[in-house]
C-alpha cells in the first residue's frame, strides 16, 4: 500500500482494473484474482523491490562448480542475495524504480524474479501467498479510498533485520501535535 500511495497513477490503474473485471456491485473473491493481471504485476514488483527474505534459504553445492568466475568447492554453503539480484541494474531496467508495467510483457522478467526461491527448492507456499496477497490487496483497493495524509511521499527506507522491515518514522499530524 505504501508503494501505491507513492504512485497514485498505479493505484488508479489497479482500481480501474478491479472496476472493469469485477465491477462495483460485488466484492472480489479468490476466483477473481487470476483475472487481475495488473494487480498481480503490482505484487510481483513489490516482491522484487522488497522481498520477504532478502537472503534465500541456504543451499549447499553438491559438486565443485564455478559461479560468476568464483570456484565453489563441493559442500560449500551458498546464500543467494535476492535483494541485490532484484535491484541489479545489469538485470533490470531502472532497477530501483517501482514499475509494475515491467511484468506486462510476459514471462521474461518473471524468470528473473525469485522472492520465494526458484526450482524444486522454492517455497512450497508461494502460490498460496500470491493468491492471498492478491485477494487482500484487491479487497483493500476495492473497499477503501486510499490517499496520503500529506504531500510527502511515504518513506520507503528499510530497517535492519533479516526480513528487511520497513523503517517506521512516526510524525504526529498538526491535530495530534497539540495534544
Amino acid at each position: 500500500m505504501s508503494n501505491l500511495l507513492n504512485h497514485s497513477q498505479v493505484l488508479k490503474k489497479a482500481r480501474a482494473e478491479l472496476d472493469n473485471q469485477i465491477g462495483k456491485e460485488k466484492l472480489i473473491n479468490e476466483l477473481d484474482v487470476s483475472k487481475l493481471h495488473y494487480i498481480q504485476n503490482i505484487i510481483l514488483e513489490t516482491l522484487r523491490l522488497y522481498p520477504a527474505a532478502p537472503l534465500l534459504l541456504p543451499h549447499m553445492s553438491s559438486e565443485d562448480c564455478t559461479i560468476g568466475g568464483h570456484d565453489i568447492p563441493r559442500e560449500t554453503m551458498l546464500l543467494v542475495n535476492a535483494w541485490a539480484i532484484h535491484r541489479d541494474p545489469n538485470i533490470w531496467d531502472d532497477a530501483t524504480s517501482f514499475k509494475p508495467e515491467r511484468f506486462e510483457s510476459g514471462e521474461s522478467n518473471v524468470n528473473k524474479l525469485m522472492p520465494f526461491g526458484l526450482g524444486r527448492r522454492a517455497c512450497p507456499g508461494a502460490g498460496l501467498a500470491q493468491r492471498t496477497v492478491g485477494l487482500t490487496l484487491g479487497s483493500l483497493i476495492q473497499c477503501f479510498e486510499w490517499e496520503r495524509i500529506s504531500k510527502e511521499e511515504v518513506d520507503m527506507v528499510e530497517g535492519n533485520g533479516l526480513p528487511c522491515p520497513k523503517l517506521w518514522h512516526w510524525k504526529p499530524c498538526a491535530e495530534h501535535a497539540r495534544l
